[in-house]
């Protein structure tokens, strides 16, 4: 289990320079997007395709900024937010039942929990999201991801693992394409913004004192967040913590 990569320090000019560089960026881009929707009806069928992918790479290109623009503004935590933990993770894994039922697998969240996290809700919410999506996304179809959720003393644990529990349709894993092949700088574009994605749930997750580690055989996650009057590292492996009343967590350490 490896913890996420952690964030690089950045000056309040520096955020705002970067803030406003991907802003200028996005212009041009959005207006080209625009230009290519309109075209792409009234271009023959010989360049219709050309037009499509230009589209697609515009999209690709203002997908990535609107990631680095949450990557930049993750960890700008302002003003005083105490928002439960346990609602916000019932409701997000409902809400991702459905893209997760496409692929045959299910969604379930166990245990119990009254901690609040010091995160505005739409933050939390887009911080779940994104660990919840990356974990759908490396199972086989006919797998069961169980969310564990559990308190203790010092705080709170949820841990997060993929199995293979039902029978179902195999989905066919997309072969590696040679290098240079478009699927090949496709999959290498996807698994970039899957890796951004992760670093901004980890540095929201962080403005709470959180501890993000991550199971790349599982795989998994383990998430600590401790009680707000706790030190972050207060939050160590214990029985307490790893362990629910009467239960045993579906992820070993």
């Amino acid at each position: 289990m490896s913890a996420s990569p952690h964030p690089f320090p950045t000056l309040p000019r520096d955020h705002q320079l970067l803030g406003d560089l991907l802003h200028s960026l996005s212009q041009p881009l959005t207006s080209l997007r625009c230009s290519l929707e309109l075209s792409i009806d009234g271009v023959t069928d010989q360049h219709q395709k050309t037009v499509s992918a230009a589209l697609q790479q515009a999209e690709t290109v203002i997908g990535m900024i609107g990631l680095l623009r949450e990557y930049l503004d993750a960890d700008q935590n302002t003003g005083d937010h105490a928002v439960p933990l346990m609602p916000v993770l019932k409701s997000m894994a409902e809400d991702l039942s459905s893209i997760a039922s496409l692929r045959n697998i299910r969604l379930r969240v166990l245990g119990a929990c009254a901690l609040k996290v010091p995160v505005a809700e739409p933050r939390l919410r887009m911080a779940l999201q994104y660990l919840i999506l990356a974990l759908i996304d490396r199972q086989p179809a006919g797998s069961e991801i169980t969310l564990f959720l559990a308190e203790g003393p010092a705080g709170a644990v949820l841990r997060a693992q993929g199995e293979r529990r039902f029978a179902g349709p195999e989905t066919a894993r997309p072969e590696i394409a040679p290098p240079g092949n478009p699927q090949s700088k496709h999959d290498s574009v996807a698994a970039t913004m899957r890796r951004v994605r992760l670093a901004i749930a980890h540095r929201v997750l962080e403005t709470a004192g959180a501890a993000l580690a991550l199971d790349d055989g599982t795989p998994g996650f383990v998430l600590r967040i401790p009680h707000p009057r706790v030190a972050p590292r207060a939050i160590s492996p214990d029985k307490e913590l790893d362990r629910a009343p009467g239960s045993r967590p579906p992820v070993g350490r």
